[in-house]
């Protein structure tokens, strides 16, 4: 109990800033309907009882299922063993991960159903699920991050030269949503679990990181393959903004209760499911042990049902009318000011941040501290954001003229900054964009896009995701770098 209680304080603290921003907005610039601000109250409620009883159910249920099941894969010593594995829980995680499903809904609803989102699910969980099979081959044999990383991002790059501007901010949306709160901590463990069986302490150590990165680059290279295959190039969008919102406070939450269960459920099951199939043939563990990770599992459903039923209810509709709000006001400045606050303040509630950055100083034994890296994810997030923002605002400007010279950056960088922060920097930029991103802060862009004369929501308002995905990229390569410096000052050998 004294865990939880602990993870309640934690999340608390997160959540605070975004709440004081929005009453902030509230009283002066922005001012919201009563319903609207008590439905975004109790959602904030919701939102920290429900990423608490999450972080408590994956440290003890989600973490160990996937560190088991990748030590079982590795020591079977087979590549058709790691091979099918990769297949079959890459596409299982993806196609049920509650934010690719937000996703998916946004794209379906803002492009009049032009876009499917099943279509979409299939196609993202099917590259998910080749990618990570690749990636757990890379664990296996030793292949270099950086330069699968490379030859990744080249083919991305081959196929932008064929694909929409309006499908290459959904790929790249996508491939942010899919590294969502469920889908990192398992795929960490899962990476963590079949490293750990090398001898090589840093070779352990930097295969730990890296799987979320590779697996997530499969969902760019589908969503362009969907455009390029289906020919799909002439597309637009809207976004119905409602100021008022419903009267009802709590009629929200009861109607996004079932469906977000249901959702949970279909994530939960099939990783469960092989769980215990492999418990039974081959892991054995003690009932104990089995029982404790399964009562991990459920508060992992429960967490996750709370939180997003909060985000859904509370936090999304507020995010659009407050991004409407805000953009129609006479001075740009206000929505830059915000948006770059909100990038902030968001990436410190996101549950699988909260993974990662432990996970980080676990592996480094305290050498990268958590809060230095946080403090590098939230001004990369804050500048994603902003920029985002200034695309919209600024006639002309494309998600490309951002996402090319980054990704061109981030890959340079790859080759001076330690190798072990190559992996950290790629896999924060899926974390970093996680439910609060795919919710809040995408919500707001699109209500601002909504807003400005000349905009184009689906052109305009999707991208953000993208952007909030490369910035930590580039922010935690850096943060290596530096690192880098100053071990070598100490007289310490840099890790390499």
């Amino acid at each position: 109990m004294n865990i939880l209680t602990e993870k309640f304080k934690e999340v608390l603290l997160s959540v605070l800033p975004i709440v004081a921003i929005v009453l902030i907005l509230h009283f002066t610039i922005a001012p919201l309907e009563t319903s609207l601000l008590l439905r975004f109250l109790l959602g904030a409620l919701f939102v920290v009882i429900g990423l608490a009883i999450f972080l408590l159910g994956t440290d003890i249920g989600i973490t160990p299922i996937g560190t088991n099941l990748g030590k079982g894969i590795a020591k079977s010593n087979k590549v058709w063993i790691v091979a099918v594995a990769g297949i079959v829980l890459g596409f299982f995680i993806s196609i049920a991960e509650p934010d690719l499903h937000i996703l998916a809904n946004q794209i379906s609803d803002v492009t009049g159903g032009l876009i499917n989102n099943s279509s979409i699910l299939i196609y993202v969980s099917i590259g998910i699920a080749i990618m990570m099979t690749i990636g757990l081959l890379r664990i296996v044999f030793n292949i270099p991050l950086y330069k699968l990383l490379t030859g990744i991002y080249f083919v991305i790059f081959i196929l932008s030269l064929f694909t929409s501007n309006e499908f290459l901010a959904i790929a790249f949306d996508a491939s942010g949503a899919t590294t969502g709160a469920l889908t990192v901590p398992f795929m960490l463990a899962l990476a963590l679990g079949v490293s750990n069986l090398k001898k090589n302490g840093k070779a352990s150590e930097k295969d730990s990181f890296g799987l979320v990165a590779i697996s997530s680059s499969g969902a760019i290279i589908a969503v362009m393959m969907m455009n390029i295959l289906g020919g799909q190039d002439e597309l637009s969008g809207s976004l119905a903004v409602d100021l008022t919102g419903s009267e009802s406070v709590i009629a929200p939450f009861l109607h996004h209760f079932p469906t977000i269960t249901k959702e949970i459920l279909i994530a939960l099951v099939p990783i469960i499911s092989i769980f215990l199939l492999y418990q039974v043939f081959f892991l054995k563990l003690s009932k104990r042990k089995l029982a404790k990770i399964l009562k991990g599992a459920l508060y992992v459903f429960i967490g996750l049902v709370i939180f997003l039923v909060g985000v859904n209810a509370g936090f999304m509709e507020v995010g659009s009318v407050v991004g409407y709000t805000v953009a129609a006001l006479d001075n740009s400045l206000y929505v830059l000011i915000v948006a770059f606050v909100l990038g902030i303040v968001t990436i410190l509630a996101e549950p699988a941040v909260y993974v990662l950055t432990h996970q980080i100083e676990d592996v480094t034994n305290g050498y990268v501290k958590r809060k230095v890296v946080l403090t590098a994810l939230s001004i990369g997030v804050g500048l994603a954001v902003l920029l985002s923002m200034i695309r919209i605002l600024v006639p002309g400007l494309q998600l490309w003229h951002f996402i090319l010279p980054g990704y061109i950056v981030a890959i340079g960088l790859m080759y001076v900054t330690p190798k072990m922060f190559v992996g950290m920097a790629f896999d924060a930029g899926g974390v970093a964009s996680g439910p609060m991103t795919a919710t809040f802060i995408l919500a707001f862009v699109q209500g601002a896009a909504e807003s400005i004369e000349g905009a184009n929501v689906l052109l305009d308002g999707f991208g953000m995701i993208a952007m909030v995905a490369m910035m930590p990229i580039i922010t935690l390569e850096i943060l290596g770098l530096l690192f880098k410096i100053k071990s070598r000052k100490g007289g310490l050998q840099s890790n390499e």
